[in-house]
């Protein structure tokens, strides 16, 4: 046998099984390390804002936890990077072997002209696959050459040896932040590819960028909108309307964070008047619910009501699921109609439904980027003009980012049915002694029988602003809407 016939016959006895599940192998130890930085990234900000441990022992161990996660950010690019080339090894070895077994075969079965011709086509078809393989394999290898301990004679490397290998060496410089129409998905790649350090410093760096962009975690853009919230304070003229939105912001997360709740600022804008404050873990609960106000609602004059209403709410929900991990949030992140003779235009609902929907898809974002919990059961709670909002949202490109939707009050959705609305749940509460619910300023809604929603408790002595009471039916059944313990038709 020729040295040509016996190479092919090498090629052709490939193992590439056995290739295929190390390659698979590697990608598994890879995605293993995503959950497990995840878990070591959250104890490590508990560490920093001393929840957990405080005192120079406390400020030491944050310190040693960044420096694991930094190693393991490293450690997890490098594997990344060569379980993508033994991707491509392996298809190139594939494609090697089932040529040269061809090759191999037709040399020997036919005889003539034609096919020599065809088992030399065959075989070099096979030396070529077999190259690209080779090429990949000593990509793959270089890869995970830097974390050491691969090469012949080398013995696996101690985390010392990893972290002077992986850490950075100097300051770590703030990388550059996403432009702010970036899509939510890109943006969570994005944050999600950074160092635990290369986090923390762009936070600090750029805390307008970060808290504005949809797609980054809640405590991310919680702790940018904090120190934007700080520097507004400071900086901006007393008593002038955005220092009153500052000011207003500030007293509603001291209220609550004294009373023991966790807070988390979402969205600050002082010069439109934009504001997302939510009550809970929007990074790890496992049902949200998003309150969406009518007309008149500031954060000046309102957040208080509006995040009461959030609170109950969220009561209703642990009440309806027993331990379940719940997060609500007061958005006011639209312009709402500062005047009644406002209230029958659609102008601002027209801005505020795509930044509810844009808000929604950057939530969802957030969980399903690797290593975060898996994407909590969202439900959007509107009211009044802010019904309106909500379908205005459901009309945005895309799919809304929400598993359920209850209208309050609604003068009217512009939507011809509930099935229109995009929610695979629709839920609906008016009343009679509620003029705005049967309004119908803007179209169909809960209060026409056609509309196809499922329907609420509500009392007939009932107002308009009267659906967040915990003396009335309909708080609790949204509470079950939330959890998803309740049916919908």
């Amino acid at each position: 046998m020729s040295t040509g016939e016996n190479r092919l016959a090498g090629i052709a006895a490939w193992d590439v099984p056995q290739l295929r599940g190390a390659a698979g192998t590697l990608v598994l130890v890879g995605e293993r390390l995503v959950p497990w930085r995840f878990r070591l990234d959250a104890v490590g900000r508990g560490l920093g804002a001393a929840e957990v441990w405080s005192g120079p022992a406390g400020t030491a161990a944050a310190a040693a936890l960044l420096e694991v996660s930094t190693v393991s950010t490293g450690v997890q690019a490098a594997l990344e990077e060569s379980a993508r080339l033994l991707g491509a090894l392996v298809g190139a070895a594939a494609e090697a072997q089932e040529l040269a077994t061809a090759a191999v075969a037709t040399g020997a079965s036919v005889a003539g002209d034609a096919a020599a011709v065809r088992a030399a086509t065959l075989a070099d078809e096979a030396l070529a696959a077999e190259a690209r393989a080779l090429s990949a394999a000593l990509l793959a290898g270089a890869a995970l050459h830097r974390l050491g301990g691969i090469g012949p004679g080398e013995s696996a490397p101690g985390f010392p040896e990893l972290a002077a290998r992986l850490s950075p060496v100097g300051p770590v410089v703030p990388p550059p932040v996403p432009a702010s129409g970036v899509a939510p998905a890109a943006a969570a790649g994005w944050w999600a590819a950074l160092t635990t350090a290369q986090q923390r410093a762009v936070v600090t760096a750029a805390p307008a960028a970060v808290g504005g962009l949809d797609g980054l975690p809640a405590w991310a853009r919680d702790r940018a909108n904090r120190l934007q919230l700080d520097r507004a304070l400071r900086g901006l003229p007393p008593g002038s309307d955005q220092h009153r939105t500052a000011a207003a912001v500030a007293a509603e997360i001291h209220r609550q964070e004294d009373a023991g709740q966790l807070v988390q600022l979402l969205q600050f804008q002082p010069g439109p008047g934009l504001v997302g404050l939510a009550l809970g873990d929007l990074d790890a609960a496992a049902a949200v619910g998003v309150l969406v106000p009518g007309i008149l609602t500031s954060p000046d004059d309102d957040l208080p009501g509006l995040v009461a209403d959030a609170e109950r709410v969220a009561d209703a929900t642990r009440a309806a699921a027993p331990g379940l991990a719940v997060a609500t949030v007061a958005w006011l992140g639209y312009r709402t109609p500062a005047t009644v003779l406002a209230a029958p235009s659609s102008q601002l609902a027209q801005r505020g439904g795509p930044a509810l929907d844009r808000a929604l898809d950057g939530w969802a974002a957030a969980r399903s980027a690797p290593g975060a919990p898996p994407p909590p059961r969202t439900t959007v709670v509107a009211h009044s003009y802010g019904t309106l909002v909500a379908s205005r949202a459901a009309q945005a490109p895309g799919r809304l980012a929400a598993d359920a939707l209850v209208l309050l009050g609604s003068p009217g959705t512009e939507a011809l049915t509930a099935a229109d609305l995009e929610a695979p749940e629709v839920y609906g509460a008016w009343s009679p002694a509620d003029p705005v619910s049967w309004s119908g300023w803007f179209g169909s809604g809960p209060a026409d029988p056609w509309f196809g929603d499922t329907p609420l408790p509500t009392e007939a002595t009932q107002g308009h602003t009267e659906y967040h009471d915990p003396d009335r039916p309909t708080l609790a059944a949204v509470g079950e809407v939330v959890a998803g313990t309740r049916r919908s038709s």
